[in-house]
């Protein structure tokens, strides 16, 4: 079971605590709480189980105040821009949890990305190991770019993971997970620094909800 939908659990056994403890001063039937938080319970196991946490990623999502919708454009836009000059092929992108389950995708937000061609070629090892190499830049540099802007990243975890699981797959030992996220990031940071005028250009287009093709031609111009 995901985090979020711990944590919500926790928050509703708490309520229903609290509310066996004030009922009695306040005049409140105990079946009140207990209905609501099993009611609960119920919802969010179903959600987390059958349905992947999509339903509290939408109520969250929904709730989520304008720095946090900030933080997700910018997060996006450091995937984007470091997957454009590095020549990962990227095909769209989402900035709320609904944009993405229209698309068929988890999450708050996303860049999509065509990584077919780059897997499914007989590479060699030098190759695949530098395909890799830009494939967990491109996954850490939506942390690089909360931390430039925000100096701190709320979200990533999910990058995280997909870069671990890569890292697994190529041989790698969980021993080396962090000295190559760390790598991974520095990477992505210098390349941000160096295109900041191109990123912030981006973020704007992207709050705009412009194509990836514009998006492409707006990174040139400001190069």
């Amino acid at each position: 079971m995901q985090q979020t939908g711990l944590n919500i659990i926790a928050i509703a056994i708490f309520t229903m605590t609290l509310s066996c403890l004030l009922g009695p001063i306040l005049n409140i039937s105990p079946f009140i709480p207990a209905a609501t938080t099993f009611g609960i319970l119920g919802l969010v196991t179903v959600d987390t189980l059958s349905l992947n946490n999509r339903g509290v990623t939408l109520l969250l999502d929904l709730f989520a105040s304008a720095e946090q919708r900030q933080r997700v454009i910018h997060h996006e836009a450091g995937h984007f821009l470091t997957a454009y000059f590095l020549g990962i092929p990227i095909t769209g992108y989402t900035l709320t949890a609904w944009e993405a389950l229209k698309q068929g995708h988890y999450g708050r937000g996303g860049v999509i990305f065509d990584t077919q061609e780059l897997t499914e070629k007989p590479f060699q090892l030098k190759q695949r190991r530098l395909t890799l190499d830009r494939l967990c830049t491109v996954w850490m540099a939506g942390i690089a770019a909360e931390k430039l802007v925000y100096d701190t990243a709320e979200g990533g975890q999910e990058d995280v993971q997909q870069l671990r699981m890569a890292l697994g797959l190529a041989g790698l030992s969980p021993q080396a997970y962090g000295q190559k996220e760390r790598w991974a990031q520095l990477q992505a940071t210098n390349l941000l620094k160096r295109y900041q005028q191109a990123y912030e250009a981006l973020v704007t287009a992207m709050q705009e909800r412009k194509s990836v093709t514009e998006c492409c031609l707006i990174i040139q111009e400001n190069c």
